[in-house]
């Protein structure tokens, strides 16, 4: 089964909009890695600063070689310590696998 990467990320209500923009600035960064399967950027409504950063791969070793890769120092260069996650002492990476999945019936 696929396993899903969260990195939650503290922001300050000041670097809010910074911080957007750079994730819109992507540009596709990881989209055509090998076992990439989605990606979201979550915006907290209300009871934390903490954005969501939602990946899933087909495989641990999918994500591994995206993170040990060019790909992955290039998505997160840059930007200074307010706008770099991999910066932020207030990151957390949180791993999960998936053992059930559902979505809507289509026809």
């Amino acid at each position: 089964m696929s396993v899903v990467k969260i990195n939650a990320i503290s922001v300050p209500e000041h670097a809010k909009d910074r911080f957007e923009e750079r994730f819109r600035g992507r540009a596709g960064a990881v989209e055509s890695t090998p076992g990439f399967e989605w990606f979201e950027l979550l915006r907290p409504l209300e009871g934390t600063d903490q954005y969501l950063v939602y990946t899933r791969w087909a495989s641990e070793e999918a994500y591994r070689a995206w993170e040990s890769g060019q790909d992955f120092a290039r998505a997160h260069e840059g930007g200074g310590s307010e706008l770099a996650p991999a910066a932020s002492d207030s990151s957390h990476l949180w791993s999960y696998e998936v053992i059930e999945s559902s979505a809507p019936d289509r026809p």
